[in-house]
């Protein structure tokens, strides 16, 4: 059971540490996308740089999480957690999707499955085929982005989408889920050379 892919990890952490990450990163992934999209906008004005792209915001805080749950968790629970939670929330928010959040409930077990890809690739590639983080990370994310595109067109083919909604649930599905996996991956790269470091002094 230890020697699986999903119980690999990038190393053996305490007990509370183990937890106090779990509920951490599980945290990430309910919450960002409930409440930070409502946030920014109470905080910065609805036309400013901040409130217009919270969308990339919100994902790339999620891709994080999903990296970091994929280099430093082991076990289906969690990562089965992390993986489905921030579609959940952000579906249920409606904050991120408006109008077509009723919608992109169709589009639920694309996401989980692209999700879970780009959480199995650093699993497999980087901790136990011992390569390259960003080459876990590139594979991951054309996984992910092709699983999420491929769910959102076979779903268009059956007219799921209002026509007013195709193009831009299609931005949404394909460019913006490249951009939040692409950031998410640089971010996890240095919270992860952070810890590795920790790890080396300790």
């Amino acid at each position: 059971m230890e020697n699986t892919t999903i119980n690999k990890r990038v190393c053996d952490f305490s007990k509370n540490i183990d937890i106090i990450q779990t509920i951490a990163i599980f945290l990430t992934s309910l919450l960002v996308p409930t409440f930070l999209g409502q946030i920014l906008k109470g905080i910065f004005a609805t036309d400013s740089i901040v409130v217009t792209n919270s969308q990339l915001i919100i994902g790339s805080i999620v891709n994080t999480a999903l990296i970091i749950a994929a280099l430093n968790l082991k076990g289906w629970g969690k990562i089965l957690g992390v993986v489905t939670m921030p579609s959940i929330a952000t579906i249920l928010s409606g904050y991120v999707f408006k109008t077509a959040s009723v919608y992109m409930v169709y589009m639920i077990p694309a996401i989980w499955l692209g999700n879970m890809a780009l959480v199995f690739c650093y699993k497999k590639i980087m901790l136990e085929k011992n390569k390259n983080y960003f080459l876990a990370g590139v594979i991951g994310i054309i996984l992910k982005v092709a699983i999420i595109f491929g769910g959102f067109e076979i779903l268009n083919l059956f007219r799921i989408f209002p026509q007013k909604m195709v193009a831009t649930v299609q931005t949404a599905m394909s460019i913006t889920q490249t951009m939040t996996a692409t950031i998410g991956m640089l971010i996890a790269f240095i919270i992860y050379k952070i810890e590795t470091r920790k790890q080396k002094n300790s």
